[in-house]
């Protein structure tokens, strides 16, 4: 899986492109949002458009972003949830941790 970054209104947001799935999807997510908290960076946004397919691994690491990201005194959210991605939090009631936005503006403008 690959992440990319970009920076929108101060806010750091993720690209990742694939799958967030044990191994190397949830490595690679971990590692772009470590990034983003190592340079100071306090609002992250995920957006998971291109994201294929999730595992419990994936979530799991969501999980573990939002807690790291919450613990520096930061925000993450989610947006453009794809409907496999969305059923899979929604099934968990995870949907109800993360603030989730259908449109990444939206989601950057209520940071």
């Amino acid at each position: 899986m690959k992440i990319e970054l970009q920076h929108l209104m101060g806010v750091s947001v993720l690209y990742p492109k694939g799958k967030i799935t044990i191994g190397a999807g949830d490595i690679s997510l971990r590692a772009g949002v470590d990034d983003c908290l190592n340079s100071g960076a306090t609002k992250i946004l995920i957006n998971m458009e291109g994201v294929t397919t999730i595992d419990s691994s994936g979530v799991g690491e969501l999980i573990s972003s939002y807690t790291r990201t919450t613990n520096h005194g930061g925000k993450l959210k989610l947006c453009n949830l794809p409907a496999k991605v969305n059923d899979v939090l929604t099934i968990t009631q995870l949907i109800t941790v993360f603030d989730v936005y259908e449109d990444e503006m939206e989601a950057v403008e209520s940071f």
